[in-house]
């Protein structure tokens, strides 16, 4: 099944360098190019793109802002967001991850690591470039004055899951694959798979970049203090 890709890029030439890569590859191809976030969004949707190569910083309707868009909208469900940025700190990682995204990357990675990048998020997958560790992650979402800063509106909710839930988003929020969380709890990895799926139910989750959020904003998982 080929993974329909959209490049929502303000630059014309690196739009084309990714288009030259994507359409490069037998299992993927590039069906849009947009230059900024509100065509991003209108394009997914025309386009039925399964993923989103997104810049931040964009004319008009940021990235961050055209990502909580398709985030927004069930007709773009399936539809999974990349961050592509040259801006790669902190603070940019925790906001793509609570606008929607699946995954954040560097323009500076390589070929290899954008493609794979690619594949992931078509798979549901979270992504993270070496860069955007989960420890950081961790540390700015949980970030606080002190006092307990969880969401009590996300706490609640988790609720609603089985202890055996919990214990598969911890997991998860540790940047766990499913096969070794199969292993840390001597379950098959089909069991974990459908676990996390039950999970990403519950919570309104579009995928398990969002319930690396959820995890810490409602305070089952705390960041290490190191």
């Amino acid at each position: 099944m080929t993974i329909r890709v959209l490049l929502a890029d303000d630059q014309a030439l690196l739009r084309s360098a990714f288009r030259v890569l994507v359409d490069s590859e037998p299992d993927m191809e590039v069906v849009a190019e947009a230059s900024d976030g509100a065509a991003a969004v209108r394009l997914a949707k025309e386009e039925r793109a399964d993923v989103v190569l997104m810049d931040i910083r964009m004319p008009g309707t940021d990235g961050l802002a055209a990502t909580r868009m398709i985030s927004a909208d069930p007709a773009l469900a399936h539809v999974r967001v990349v961050i592509l940025t040259t801006f790669e700190v902190d603070d940019y990682v925790v906001q793509s991850l609570r606008a929607g995204a699946s995954g954040f990357l560097g323009k500076g990675s390589e070929p290899d690591e954008l493609l794979a990048a690619i594949r992931v998020a078509a798979g549901g997958e979270a992504l993270l470039s070496p860069a955007a560790t989960k420890g950081l992650i961790a540390r700015f979402l949980a970030q606080g004055d002190g006092a307990d800063d969880r969401d009590p509106a996300r706490a609640e909710r988790l609720d609603a899951l089985t202890v055996r839930e919990r214990e598969v988003l911890v997991q998860v929020a540790g940047g766990h694959s499913n096969d070794e969380i199969a292993e840390r709890l001597a379950v098959s990895p089909l069991t974990v798979k459908t676990h996390v799926n039950r999970a990403m139910s519950k919570l309104g989750a579009r995928d398990r970049a969002q319930l690396v959020v959820i995890a810490y904003e409602s305070g089952l998982v705390r960041p290490r203090v190191e």
